[in-house]
This record gives structure tokens, C-alpha cells and sequence, in this order.
């Protein structure tokens, strides 16, 4: 059986960079990957971890929305020095974490694979891990929402991002589509909505609303899909109507306050930035590395 000083709960990107920059072993059973289209600020400096700056400049139909770093890039890169250096002994394999008040239990699908015991943890929020934390109270009921949605006809446009004044497709992210290969000029879309519990069950908004609401919101700008050869009697030019289907709906849980179970577990209240500001000292750790980068 293992016994660390301090382990660290979760896998959400303040967990990856907790564990990082205080070079502490990091356990999860729920993978909590950042959104694709979560950006930091476009000043942070990654340079450290040998990621060259590179903001990134969206279309709208505004001024350009300027944007930093891929929060999942980041997320994927820190995983990345942590299994490697031996910060992430199970990586993805854990399917539960079960904490008695004294031993920790991993296991997969099929059998235990690793025991251990902590000094102290610091716990960040994991589905699958149990005896940690009890719940409080609920922070916020509301869901955020990610409808993706295919364009069969009409995905070739110069657009990146529309925000709108609704909670329901309160963003319109446009991607080069992942169904075709290469980087092909055909965007997809994500639509995010920000949704109570009773809105999820109402057909009002559902992903075919959504997909609808997507369409309304592009015509609404002028957008226009592929155009059709023809001319009407007053000389415009005719235009094909978007065609769209519905791929999936991802959504992420609703918030709730925990309350430590044993007074060796802490929940850390710090937010994403402090943690960015201690990524280059924490880097020092993983320079053999780093430098064949």
C-alpha cells in the first residue's frame, strides 16, 4: 500500500494546475476536461511550458474577439508532465475512488488496482469519488448546455462566434468540422445555453430548438447559405435555406457546496489565475523535460 503526504482530488483544470505548481500527486476518476472553446486571457504567458504565444483572432459580426490559449490544450499538457514525472500514477484508468476514513480504494470496471493513504487532500470535485466530501448545499441549479450541431449545407462562411441576449444559445461557437477529414473550410457549430432543470425535460429547449434558434440567429445577421445558380424576378441573387442536423448534447452539472468529511481534507478556494501566476516557478520541476520541447 502507498502513503503519500498530500494527494489531490479531481481532474478539472484548477485540480491539474493545483497539482502542478505545488508538484503533488493527482487522482481522479472523472475525467472533467475543459470546454474546447474555453480560452484564457490573450496576455497569459505560457512561454514556461514551452507553448508559444498565440492569439487567436475571431470573426464576428462585431469587433474581432480576441483569445488566448486553449484551456484544453493546457489541461492536456499538464496531464501530460504529471504521468510522466509519476504525478499521476492511474492517469485515466480509475473508473471509482472510495475513501473509508483512513484508506483510499481505486478500482476499475472489473477489480481494486490501488490502495493508499494521505496526510492531508485537497479535493477539487469528482462524481466518482466518494467518503471525501458531503454535500451542502446547491450553488446553482442551472446546467450549461453544449448542442452540436452538423451543417450539411451552408457551413462554408467566414463567421467564428455569435452572442446573443438570451440564455438559451447564449453562444454560437463555428468549427472546422470534425466529420471531415483534414482541415477542411465546412464549419460545424457549438450552441451553449445556460438551462434549469425543469427547461432540460421542456421540448422549448431541446436540441432541435436549439438547432432552430442556431439557424434563426445566423439569418437574423444576414448569413446566407450556398447560393443556388438563380436569380429572382427583382435580380437578387437566390440563396439554398441551411441545412443542419442534430449531433449531441453534452451538459456540464450545476454547482453545489461541499463540506469536508474528515479535517484532513481541505477545499482549496483559489481561483484560476493565482494558479497561472505560480506555473513558472512550478515549471523549474519539469525542465528535463521541458527542454527538448
Amino acid at each position: 500500500m502507498s502513503r503519500y503526504d498530500k494527494v489531490v482530488i479531481g481532474s478539472s483544470l484548477k485540480a491539474v494546475l493545483y497539482a502542478f505548481t505545488n508538484n503533488y500527486p493527482l487522482f481522479f476518476a472523472e475525467e472533467r476536461r475543459p470546454f474546447r472553446f474555453d480560452y484564457l486571457e490573450p496576455d497569459v504567458d505560457l512561454s514556461c511550458l514551452k507553448i508559444p504565444r498565440a492569439a487567436k483572432s475571431l470573426t464576428t459580426f462585431h469587433e474581432a474577439k480576441v483569445v488566448g490559449y486553449s484551456k484544453e490544450f493546457l489541461w492536456e499538457r499538464l496531464l501530460f508532465l504529471l504521468a510522466v514525472e509519476g504525478r499521476s500514477p492511474l492517469s485515466n484508468l480509475c473508473g471509482t475512488i472510495r475513501y473509508d476514513g483512513n484508506t483510499v480504494t481505486c478500482s476499475n470496471e472489473y477489480s481494486k488496482i490501488m490502495e493508499f493513504t494521505f496526510d492531508e487532500c485537497f479535493y477539487f470535485g469528482d462524481d466518482n469519488a466518494t467518503g471525501f466530501v458531503g454535500q451542502k448545499s446547491l450553488d446553482d441549479d442551472r446546467y450549461i448546455c453544449y448542442d452540436y450541431i452538423a451543417f450539411n449545407r451552408g457551413g462554408k462562411h467566414e463567421i467564428d462566434y455569435i452572442k446573443t441576449e438570451d440564455d438559451f444559445v447564449r453562444e454560437i461557437w463555428f468549427y472546422s468540422s470534425d466529420r471531415i477529414d483534414g482541415n477542411t473550410p465546412v464549419k460545424d457549430a457549438c450552441a451553449v445555453s445556460i438551462l434549469s432543470e425543469n427547461q432540460l425535460s421542456d421540448f422549448d429547449y431541446s436540441q432541435t430548438m436549439a438547432r432552430f434558434k442556431t439557424i434563426h440567429e445566423m439569418e437574423h445577421r444576414g448569413m446566407k447559405g450556398l447560393f443556388a445558380h438563380d436569380y429572382t424576378t427583382a435580380g437578387n441573387p437566390k440563396h439554398y435555406k441551411f441545412r443542419t442536423t442534430s449531433l449531441y448534447r453534452e451538459r456540464s452539472k450545476p454547482k453545489h457546496e461541499y463540506e469536508p468529511e474528515a479535517p484532513n481534507i481541505t477545499i482549496p478556494q483559489i481561483s484560476e489565475q493565482d494558479l497561472l501566476q505560480d506555473l513558472e516557478p512550478a515549471c523549474v520541476a519539469y525542465d528535463r523535460l521541458l527542454r527538448y520541447w
